[in-house]
């Protein structure tokens, strides 16, 4: 069981005001949710880095096998593994300097794991648990807006 935290609007805003982030997790299937993302965070202007350890490129960047192969290093880790595997992503993001880890998730668990949340707490990662990015990032469409501000009106939107 996750513990339920509030984020941080300012984590959150740090985290979207870095340039040059890698997307832990982004799949192969071109239609996936997470290959959107991150093709709309680089139409969005940010440098976007993907890192499968088992694929060679996705949407022509070459793949990391992990975040410490990165170069030059990234600011921020979007993490869009399951939970069982963002343990070993932040641990993997201290080892290479990277002092910011969002893990997403919309609904259900995402990303979010608690002990890895605790790591990164522990170890001086800014750590944004949850949530989707597109809720704050001002190019995202309408939809996504709106998606924002339901969570608003339950009161869990972040401060």
């Amino acid at each position: 069981m996750v513990a339920v935290v509030m984020n941080s609007r300012a984590i959150i805003d740090d985290f979207l005001n870095q340039k040059r982030i890698a997307v832990v997790g982004v799949s192969r299937k071109e239609s996936d949710f997470i290959r959107r993302l991150f093709r709309d965070l680089g139409k969005f202007g940010y440098d976007v880095v993907p890192v499968h350890s088992e694929a060679g490129e996705i949407d022509g960047k070459s793949c990391a096998r992990k975040v410490q192969d990165i170069a030059p290093p990234v600011d921020g880790v979007l993490v869009m593994t399951g939970p069982e595997a963002t343990e070993q992503v932040v641990r993997d993001c201290a080892d290479a300097g990277v002092t910011r880890v969002w893990m997403y998730r919309a609904t259900g668990r995402g990303a979010v794991s608690q002990k890895a949340v605790d790591y990164c707490e522990e170890n001086g990662i800014d750590v944004v648990p949850g949530e989707c990015p597109y809720m704050f990032v001002q190019q995202s469409g309408w939809f996504h807006h709106l998606h924002g501000f339901l969570v608003k009106l339950t009161g869990k939107y972040p401060q």
